[in-house]
């Protein structure tokens, strides 16, 4: 059996009709998914705590605490 070239299927393609050209394209699809591995898992994108674990601890709730409330000491203010 010798192998076609692509000419030579195109010039045969042609010549069916559009039933048969719909049966060979659903044909080499199924062949292509089969012959082509599948891609690789991606990986999921890295949670935020992961993304930011670069700059190292978060501040303490005593600081959070701390950071509110001299925030809000002058509220509200008088002079406004």
């Amino acid at each position: 059996m010798t192998a076609a070239t692509l000419e030579q299927v195109r010039n045969l393609a042609r010549g069916l009709g559009p039933r048969d050209k719909l049966k060979l394209i659903d044909d080499l699809a199924r062949q292509l998914i089969e012959e082509v591995p599948p891609a690789p898992a991606k990986h999921p994108f890295p949670s935020m705590r992961g993304a930011l674990a670069h700059l190292g601890p978060g501040p303490s709730a005593e600081e959070i605490d701390e950071a509110r409330r001299e925030a809000w000491k002058n509220f509200p203010r008088e002079d406004i």
